[in-house]
């Protein structure tokens, strides 16, 4: 496969009044991120809520994102953690790799870790994209586990959301790994992220001002970086708003604000965003202005 690069939207699933998957909205959504300029589309992210969806749903949401992605020609990113949720990607032709979350709660070490991703990526149809979040798995990796990960066959990439920057950061990004992409995933931090090197970013975030955020990684990728800094100020307040409650709450109040979702509803253990942080994220959104 082509090295992961640009920027990805982790779609959310939005519901419709009854509390069903409301399918012709997340066409809707889809279709508006590539054509404000996203790079491809990620299905079953955390920010689709694939815990509280039942099986069925999950296979729905993967064949609505899949049937947009192979009339645009776009790149599918679907989120798989375990050996057969990847087995069954090889029925999405669609599918350009599976986000494969570092196992989480157990907080296995670092070796475990590459044993597991060497093990998945052995047996996977498509390739992973790991997905490093240790503030949620407890499971911290240096750049040498990463590097380590990177040598794996299979593996194409990491969504790095580590919850800032650090001395591991810099390592990974100084030496950029061949056919290994660094996606960002802590949106707030995705502007000094790419300035580092990273290829792009799966940013829930760039469900709103997709466009800006689509510029931001065209601009440090093409080495415009007083523009790029000056857009990624801008973006990260927006970001910081839109996370401001988890996530996707605030996300969806916003779209469904801007009437591009039926319902603003999350299902449990999530709760609705407080009308109060929707207004936030909707005034940041007003101040941002045109990409350049």
């Amino acid at each position: 496969m082509t090295t992961l690069h640009g920027l990805w939207i982790p779609l959310v699933t939005p519901f419709d009044a009854d509390g069903g998957v409301a399918h012709g909205a997340l066409e809707r959504l889809a279709h508006d991120s590539l054509d404000a300029g996203a790079t491809g589309l990620v299905a079953l992210g955390s920010t689709g809520e694939p815990g509280a969806l039942t099986e069925a749903e999950k296979h729905a949401v993967v064949a609505t994102v899949a049937r947009v992605c192979r009339e645009r020609s776009a790149p599918l990113i679907v989120g798989a953690a375990t050996a057969e949720a990847l087995a069954a990607l090889g029925e999405v032709p669609e599918a350009t790799a599976a986000l494969t979350v570092v196992p989480p709660f157990v907080r296995p070490g670092e070796a475990a870790v590459v044993a597991h991703f060497a093990r998945l990526a052995a047996a996977s149809p498509v390739p992973l994209v790991v997905y490093d979040i240790p503030y949620r798995t407890g499971q911290y990796l240096s750049v040498t586990a990463l590097r380590q990960l990177a040598a794996l066959p299979n593996v194409a990439g990491v969504k790095y959301a580590v919850g800032g920057l650090n001395e591991d950061t810099i390592a990974l990004l100084a030496e950029p790994l061949p056919g290994f992409a660094v996606l960002g995933g802590d949106d707030a931090f995705i502007s000094p992220l790419l300035a580092l090197g990273a290829r792009g970013g799966i940013l829930a975030s760039a469900h709103l001002a997709t466009a800006q955020f689509a510029h931001l990684v065209t601009a440090w990728r093409d080495g415009y970086a007083v523009r790029a800094r000056a857009l990624g100020h801008r973006l990260a307040p927006l970001s910081q708003a839109l996370f401001a409650e988890p996530n996707p709450t605030v996300i969806k109040a916003a779209l469904h604000a801007q009437g591009r979702i039926p319902t603003p509803s999350v299902r449990p253990p999530l709760l609705e965003a407080d009308p109060d942080s929707t207004a936030a994220a909707l005034k940041q959104l007003a101040e941002i202005g045109s990409p350049s």
